[in-house]
């Protein structure tokens, strides 16, 4: 039998806990809170479980510094199509699984307010974050499909039933918009995976770099590794794969994804593989124009749901870039380089504009989610390393960086400013914010809390927003002055939309709407909400390291390897197209 320790038990557990929970529950008599907490509970033994890997077990310990996979194993699932039960995490991963189990933890303590049909929510819940713990720990492109389509049902539910008055149209229009993007992923998908062969690839990369990739058994020893792989280069027809990592090796050091051969409108097979599955993943971050769906669903879903949307969903698109866009497709992302942080600039001003509209307190915050994360598309789209830089990988590391710690910072300022948002309409019933005012006079404890959370998403200096846009906008410097120069005025129209908020609830003399006898102090549920996300807001942004170490190193790696590509192939393609000089242009002139 195997151990709980060994990493495919582990993760396996780690992912289908909550499902093999939600099954149980659903067969249980019990109702109301005993399900709520049998679900809470079941929420935390998988927070647990992440912080096993920093601070527990030695057998599943996660080692910072390190930047190949780690608790990396593949098992055969369908052999006919190569597909494999193949899992893994390493540095941008990792702090994406303990943030979804951080957040899911917090949700579940604030579904307590959910009354109707309660076991149905919590099933629907358990298999939401089944879903998403699953997308980030998964290496076979089939299997990250799987987890993908199984969060869009219970999303879907969760807002249709338990939304607001409005709520049958934010489920559909979310349903339709993760739809289409998963239609265009799926055909990318089956182009990558027709066009892929693992022979390719031999005397193309290094041994190291295969065994790597989880393409050979890594349970096995060494002599065994090495017959399976010859057994693989040995075959008289192509070796489709699912398999992500092998596929980024043969969208760097091979030209099957280019082959000029097979082209349409005079473009290769990567470059409509970088743009479907851009799509797909940018509907999900979301990014100007196809962010509408993302203001009607935060509006009408429950809190918690709205802070698993904000915390977790939306880093999902940006996990997609990192993770599959740019390795895969190398040759389209230097490309597009330039039009992909076009769009998360334009994210960023739109959606900061967007904000500054409001009246209703929630929309608000959903619009700040949109700016937020065009950061995160921006930092992953810097391709500053090209001949003009002489390849100098430093700012795009530096870009990078920023998007993933963003990702996170943004996980926890959003989802404090959304259950701060439930915390106030669950007592007077309305989110108007012109007819807020004097809370803090009527609850201080939650003003306080509530300012300091607000705060770390404007990117106060000392809160975990500020490290990462700041990495983000200079990193954009050494690509286009006037990108970094417009993601630079972003931070004065984030500040203004905060700080009117803030002056517009929280400050004033008196309170202006409906309800005033319902503004009663925070309860102890509420604050063991709250407390914690404001905590790691402050504690990540005076010691960034403690995130940086973890995600740095994968990160840096997956910079490199692009440069050495960059390097290979810069000849053939062109520079990436820029509205202006860099420095290192006018260096060079």
């Amino acid at each position: 039998m195997l151990e709980f320790t060994n990493p495919s038990v582990f993760l396996t557990w780690l992912v289908f806990l909550p499902a093999i929970a939600a099954l149980v529950i659903a067969v249980l008599p019990a109702r109301g809170e005993t399900i709520k907490r049998i679900s809470l509970g079941v929420t935390a033994v998988v927070f647990f479980m992440t912080l096993c890997m920093i601070f527990g077990w030695s057998q599943v310990n996660f080692k910072s510094g390190v930047d190949g996979m780690q608790h990396l194993f593949s098992i055969p699932w369908i052999p006919s199509f190569n597909i494999h039960y193949l899992m893994g995490l390493d540095g941008i991963s990792f702090p994406l699984v303990v943030l979804t189990a951080f957040v899911s933890l917090l949700a579940m303590g604030a579904s307590w307010p959910i009354k109707k049909y309660e076991k149905g929510y919590c099933i629907l819940f358990l298999l939401l974050e089944t879903g998403m713990l699953g997308v980030f720990c998964a290496l076979d492109f089939f299997l990250f499909y799987v987890f993908w389509e199984v969060m869009l049902l219970p999303m879907y539910f969760l807002i249709g039933i338990w939304g607001g008055p409005r709520k049958e149209y934010a489920a559909i229009k979310f349903f339709l918009y993760t739809l289409v993007g998963s239609v265009l992923m799926l055909i990318a998908i089956l182009m990558l995976y027709f066009n892929s062969d693992l022979r390719a690839l031999q005397n193309k990369v290094t041994p190291q770099q295969i065994l790597a990739t989880g393409v050979v058994s890594p349970g096995l020893d060494e002599a065994a590794q090495q017959a399976e792989w010859q057994k693989i280069v040995s075959a008289e027809t192509p070796q489709h794969t699912f398999n992500i990592l092998a596929l980024q090796l043969m969208g760097q050091h091979t030209d099957l994804f280019t082959n000029p051969n097979v082209t349409w409108h005079g473009h290769s097979l990567q470059y409509w593989a970088f743009i479907l599955l851009g799509i797909g993943f940018v509907i999900k971050v979301p990014s100007v124009p196809l962010h509408t769906w993302l203001p009607d669903a935060h509006v009408e879903a429950p809190t918690p749901i709205s802070m698993i949307l904000a915390g977790v969903l939306l880093k999902m698109g940006g996990y997609g870039l990192i993770r599959i866009c740019y390795p895969i497709c190398p040759a389209a992302g230097y490309e597009l380089a330039y039009w992909v942080c076009g769009v998360g600039v334009l994210s960023m001003v739109w959606g900061a504009f967007a904000a500054l509209a409001q009246t209703d307190f929630k929309r608000m915050v959903a619009y700040s989610s949109v700016s937020h994360m065009g950061y995160v598309v921006l930092g992953l789209g810097v391709w500053s390393a090209f001949a003009g830089t002489q390849y100098n990988p430093d700012y795009w590391k530096m870009g990078m960086n920023g998007a993933m710690f963003q990702m996170i910072a943004h996980g926890i300022s959003s989802a404090g400013m959304f259950f701060l948002v439930g915390v106030v309409y669950d007592r007077v019933h309305h989110r108007n914010l012109n007819e807020f005012g004097g809370l803090f006079a009527k609850m201080p404890v939650y003003s306080g809390i509530a300012v300091g959370i607000f705060f770390a998403g404007l990117g106060l200096p000392g809160l975990c927003g500020f490290i990462g846009e700041v990495l983000v906008v200079l990193s954009v410097w050494n690509f286009s002055i006037t990108l970094a120069v417009i993601s630079a005025f972003v931070v004065i129209l984030t500040a203004g939309y905060i700080l009117w908020a803030i002056q517009r609830v929280y400050l004033g003399p008196t309170y202006k709407g409906p309800h005033p006898e319902a503004l009663t102090p925070m309860t102890l549920r509420e604050f063991s909400i709250a407390a914690p996300l404001l905590a790691l807001a402050i504690y990540f942004g005076v010691n960034p390291n403690a995130l940086l170490k973890y995600m740095q190193p994968s990160v840096d790696k997956t910079v490199i390897e692009l440069t050495d590509w960059t390097k290979k192939n810069e000849p053939a393609a062109a520079k990436p197209a820029t509205a202006d000089a860099t420095p290192a242009d006018k260096h060079n002139s």
